[in-house]
């Protein structure tokens, strides 16, 4: 996938929107087209986590850096008139990040309640790249199967897992870490000093 592609990123009601907003700063530093949908949840968790504030009435985020903000296109999270709601329009890839175990437990149901599980059914159905970052824990037997369902139907299950082994030296870097990874899954692999070398 190039870096010009059509990212599509949902943010649902988990705690991690540190995750989200790392991941747009990276994707719109690459070039990528990048549309956004915020669950409500969502938008209350970040407030407080990142400080982002959402205005659902006329789509605008506050919260990151203009130049991120000028590359990122906000939607309404329950818009099923929206483009990526059709399998015509899919984007070349969708991240759900965070993901949380109700998201998770509506896509893999095939239910659609919000513009996220429709656009993650679309590309579940035209076979596109579907990464969902699931934060979590403990996880349940029904939460598994789930999970397990998602795999089966071609989601990549990624679980909010950074690494260590780089010697972060703050969260954002151990979350920068994470976010290589999350790109890597869609073919958007860039160069990062935290990669494992061996």
């Amino acid at each position: 996938m190039g870096k010009s592609s059509d990212v599509l990123v949902g943010v649902t009601g988990a705690s991690g929107a540190i995750y989200a907003d790392r991941l747009l700063r990276r994707l719109t530093s690459l070039g990528a087209r990048v549309g956004l949908i915020i669950s409500p949840e969502a938008a209350e968790i970040a407030a407080q986590e990142v400080g982002w504030a959402v205005n659902f009435d006329n789509l605008q985020l506050t919260g990151l850096p203009e130049e991120v903000r000028a590359r990122v296109r906000l939607y309404q999270p329950d818009d099923f008139n929206n483009r990526y709601a059709s399998g015509s329009s899919a984007p070349d890839a969708m991240l759900i990040v965070p993901c949380t175990i109700g998201t998770a437990g509506h896509i893999a149901a095939g239910l659609n309640n919000n513009l996220i599980h429709r656009a993650a059914g679309v590309m579940l159905k035209e076979r596109r790249p579907l990464v969902l970052v699931v934060r979590e824990s403990p996880l349940g037997l029904v939460d598994l199967r789930n999970l397990v369902a998602l795999s089966e139907a071609g989601a990549i299950i990624m679980p909010a897992a950074p690494p260590f082994y780089a010697n972060p030296e703050t969260i954002e870097e151990l979350v920068d870490f994470f976010v290589v990874r999350i790109l890597d899954q869609i073919g958007l692999r860039t160069e990062h000093e935290g990669r494992w070398a061996g």
